[in-house]
């Protein structure tokens, strides 16, 4: 399949009003979503959708599979590095108290999504609505270590990424076979239903005080080209939507829905819930066009996996990879390599706003040091 790098690519900047100015420390960073940010928090948990075994993590820096599904670092990882700070832990590490709280947490959980139904086959893993639980939890214990000022202080200033849709698509709608969301909707409805429950989120992490959101839109879905169902997936995202941007940024990679009218009243609704403006980029599918950039030679095929295009299953131990996994796009079957999650978080700190709106993280934070 003629993939762009990565859902991630296609993103969006949800930017508060009154967001407290940043202070010389490097400020704290949330991370809520699925499995392009889980940093580990899987590892503690009864479930298939893990990354704690070779070859994940081959090329981290302690050469050792850790939990993210990359060869390496990951999104949060890269983007902990632009703000000078240490990676947030996982939230289930042990480890995670006394100062490490001060640097942030990573709620994020591999195979969820905006719907509470998708990733029911992972069994045990960390649905969005806990994730934001979990939020309330660290909050009262940042309060106890820190106190009230300082705890309400290091919230609102901090940084949030939030990364979800992706699996609602693949893991929900395509590939089950005769799923019952792709019953019970038509594709541009799903995306509506999609839309509707993710405002929800927002409008809760808003409450919870985030205030500097990152908010990432769906994109092209990887390497799907094998498998039993590849020619139902492929027929499915043809007769199901036009490749266009829809409501949540082109679904699926090209099973967006039809762009549908958005009034004026409906925006302003949005942001009566999340304050600042969200709304997508204008060209997402070229912000990482794999071909567009130097040294990818391969944008088609995984670095590991199993049959045609290695795009089945996740990478496990004796599997086939690929000795150079930085001419690649993608690690495994869904996942991009450290090389192209640097340069996506290279559209995030410095891309145009064809690609970050209403404008890039550099220049976020640098109204933030020049305070108001």
């Amino acid at each position: 399949m003629d993939a762009a790098l990565v859902p991630l690519l296609v993103s969006l900047l949800a930017v508060a009003a009154h967001a407290p100015a940043a202070s010389a420390a490097p400020r704290a960073f949330f991370v809520f979503g699925d499995s392009l940010v889980d940093n580990g928090n899987n590892n503690y948990l009864l479930t298939t959708a893990r990354a704690d075994a070779p070859p994940y993590g081959i090329d981290y820096p302690s050469h050792r599979a850790t939990g993210r599904f990359s060869n390496g670092l990951n999104i949060p990882d890269i983007i902990s590095e632009h703000l000078g700070a240490e990676p947030a832990l996982p939230y289930l590490c042990p480890e995670l108290r006394g100062m490490k709280l001060l640097v942030g947490a990573n709620f994020a959980s591999a195979g969820v999504g905006i719907l509470n139904d998708t990733g029911v086959q992972f069994v045990n893993i960390i649905r969005i609505g806990d994730q934001l639980r979990y939020f309330g939890e660290y909050q009262r214990k940042l309060r106890a270590f820190a106190g009230e000022e300082q705890a309400a202080r290091l919230v609102g200033g901090a940084l949030v990424l939030i990364t979800l849709g992706g699996n609602d698509f693949v893991n929900n709608y395509y590939l089950v076979p005769m799923s019952m969301r792709s019953r019970q909707y038509a594709l541009p409805d799903y995306v509506r239903f999609i839309v509707s429950e993710y405002r929800k989120i927002l409008a809760r992490l808003y409450e919870l005080g985030a205030r500097r959101v990152i908010v990432t839109g769906t994109g092209p879905p990887g390497v799907r080209a094998g498998g039993a169902g590849a020619a139902q997936w492929r027929r499915r995202v043809r007769v199901g939507a036009e490749p266009r941007r829809g409501p949540l940024q082109p679904a699926a990679g090209g099973g967006g829905a039809r762009p549908q009218p958005r009034p004026r009243r409906r925006r302003l609704r949005r942001r009566q819930h999340l304050p600042g403006q969200l709304r997508l980029p204008r060209k997402p599918r070229r912000a990482m066009c794999c071909r567009c950039v130097p040294g990818f030679t391969n944008v088609k095929v995984a670095c590991c996996g199993q049959g045609p295009y290695n795009g089945i299953g996740l990478c496990t131990p004796g599997v086939q990879r690929v000795r150079r996994p930085e001419a690649y796009a993608f690690w495994d079957a869904f996942h991009p390599t450290e090389r192209a999650n640097r340069i996506i978080v290279g559209q995030f700190m410095h891309g145009s706003t064809d690609y970050m709106h209403p404008m890039n993280l550099t220049t976020i934070l640098a109204m933030d040091r020049e305070g108001p």
